[in-house]
């Protein structure tokens, strides 16, 4: 398995593809969630993402202060089905932030997550910093991590 960190403009239209497909099949099939996935910020951020035979298998988005929020923010954070269970997403979160403090030189992070991961993003330094609120039909907290 082999981790990659790309801009938008370096992905290879295989990995873009590879990519969305991941997100498409959690997001929208698995949650059962119909939302506009291609929101426009992915040609603005870093894509995180792990590869297993060319094929991805878990990813996230690293967006630079102002896209999203006054802080630098992560977002669209996934993991294929079969590969759950196996520390890939708190790898892949820990390799997000020490991008973000070593390369942006920021401090502060903020995430919108799903509730059901709290303890999850809490275990990774992130605070609570909204009520909880639906948003897709899904509830979701506002969480910040500062350094």
């Amino acid at each position: 398995m082999n981790w990659k960190l790309k801009k938008f403009t370096d992905l290879k239209l295989e990995e873009i593809y590879n990519i969305l497909q991941l997100r498409n099949e959690v997001f929208i099939v698995e949650q059962e969630c119909a939302f506009q996935d291609c929101d426009g910020k992915d040609q603005d951020a870093y894509h995180l993402f792990l590869e297993d035979n060319s094929n991805v298998v878990a990813c996230l988005r690293i967006l630079k202060k102002g896209v999203s929020y006054d802080q630098v923010s992560i977002g669209r954070v996934v993991v294929s089905k079969n590969y759950r269970g196996k520390s890939i997403a708190r790898k892949m979160m820990l390799k997000a932030i020490d991008f973000i403090r070593q390369n942006l030189n920021e401090t502060e992070i903020k995430i919108q997550a799903q509730s059901y991961l709290f303890d999850f993003y809490g275990s990774l330094g992130f605070k609570k910093v909204s009520e909880e609120y639906l948003e897709d039909n899904i509830p979701h907290i506002d969480m910040l991590y500062k350094r």
